[in-house]
């Protein structure tokens, strides 16, 4: 109630109690005395009755008033509780996740060391067998080892006796890890199953003529693994490795084409390597036939490449869609003033934006090669979308009762011989 109403209640209990007052003295018989004591009387009683209205009044809003404030105690006491078990539940999971990458990281140390320590072994029991026998030296990938006719033998031996292992090595997504492709390599093995390394029968095979051999027996493994692959439902492609000269040579590119239009379904998951030299070099013939190969939707990568300063409106017309960059090179160029890539932005391109001029012109990056985690690290600053290397995963031959289902019948052999 306003302080107003307040004053106009109190002057109309001093009227009724002067009227009362002037009632008593006019009409009865009492002295003028004990009508001013009556009037006052009055007043005071009324003016106690309304202090004790007034004062229940406030005491009930006051009441109210404490009611609500212990609801909102009450009320806030409880989200304090949730708040609290929340934090509980987030600290054990922060415990949990703490301990559970503790334990994967020791288990990986242990795992590292093991390899560290099987690597040991395995080198001394070559460089033990190499002593006894130096005929087995060659096994050792360096060119010259052997003569030259007997690399060309142990090859065409190989070859005979479908000796051609295909090995896989993934390419994973950065920074996610995950597995998106893989690369083939072939590997030959002589009389006593020890490994052909590619720097000692690359050379034989291509004065003989057999690398177009060797790529057909890469090619139709690939093209079974990518079956088996999506018969998984795993959208994984695999990198093919294909020799220049087997793009150059007219005899056998229309054998090899034939075989890729019979399996141009798989066209979104092969994909078709050569090094970035021979690209840089190519003849007007291989062009012409890459040119084919893209009509049917094949795409191409090129690895080997010794930086970024490449022409990426070329590689865009030809179909070129990855370039592969050795790890410890991409770091060495990613600098400020370091070579970038022909391409039509003008401006200076800062090191972290060069993977994305790559893909705007549908290019990707992939950093090869990358044996450290200090390098991964590094990489990842940059953005690059993949990786492939030794840190995320080493060439491993197939299994064996897949390399059978995987070899290729005679007849494609020999139709593809040259």
């Amino acid at each position: 109630m306003p302080a107003f109403a307040h004053i106009l209640i109190a002057a109309s209990y001093v009227v009724v109690g002067v009227f009362l007052g002037i009632c008593f003295f006019q009409f009865t018989s009492y002295s003028f005395e004990i009508a001013v004591i009556s009037a006052l009387a009055t007043v005071s009683v009324s003016g106690l009755v309304h202090v004790m209205a007034v004062s229940r009044e406030r005491a009930k809003l006051l009441e109210s008033r404490l009611l609500s404030m212990r609801n909102e105690l009450r009320k806030a006491h409880q989200k304090s509780e949730v708040l609290e078990a929340r934090m509980g539940v987030m600290e054990e999971s922060l415990q949990r996740e703490v301990s559970e990458r503790r334990q994967t990281l020791v288990a990986e140390m242990r795992e590292l060391e093991d390899l560290i320590q099987r690597l040991g072994k395995s080198f001394e029991a070559k460089m033990e067998s190499a002593k006894r026998n130096p005929r087995l030296a060659g096994v050792s990938g360096k060119p010259g080892e052997r003569s030259p006719e007997e690399a060309l033998q142990a090859v065409q031996d190989a070859l005979d006796s479908n000796r051609v292992d295909l090995h896989l090595q993934p390419i994973v997504s950065l920074p996610q890890r995950r597995v998106c492709f893989y690369e083939g390599f072939t590997r030959l093995r002589d009389e006593n199953d020890q490994l052909i390394m590619p720097g000692e029968f690359l050379g034989a095979a291509k004065e003989a003529g057999l690398l177009g051999v060797i790529d057909n027996m890469l090619l139709f493994r690939c093209v079974q693994i990518v079956r088996r692959l999506s018969e998984k439902d795993r959208r994984i492609g695999v990198f093919c490795n294909v020799a220049i000269s087997s793009l150059e040579d007219e005899a056998f590119f229309p054998q090899f084409l034939e075989f890729i239009k019979e399996n141009r379904d798989l066209a979104g998951s092969l994909i078709f390597e050569i090094s970035a030299k021979d690209f840089a070099r190519r003849s007007p013939t291989t062009a012409r036939h890459m040119a084919r190969l893209s009509d049917l939707g094949f795409r191409f990568s090129l690895d080997k490449a010794d930086g970024i300063d490449v022409n990426l409106p070329e590689m865009q017309a030809e179909q070129v869609k990855f370039l592969k960059v050795e790890g410890s090179k991409l770091l060495e160029q990613l600098v400020e003033g370091g070579p970038r890539p022909i391409s039509a932005v003008t401006r200076s391109t800062a090191p972290q934006d060069v993977p994305a001029v790559f893909m705007r012109y549908g290019v990707d990056l992939i950093a090869e090669k990358v044996e450290t985690e200090k390098e991964v690290v590094e990489i990842l600053d940059f953005d690059i979308p993949y990786g492939q290397g030794y840190v995320f995963g080493e060439a491993r031959p197939i299994k064996e009762s897949l390399m059978e289902e995987t070899a290729p019948p005679t007849d494609f052999m020999h139709r593809n011989a040259i």
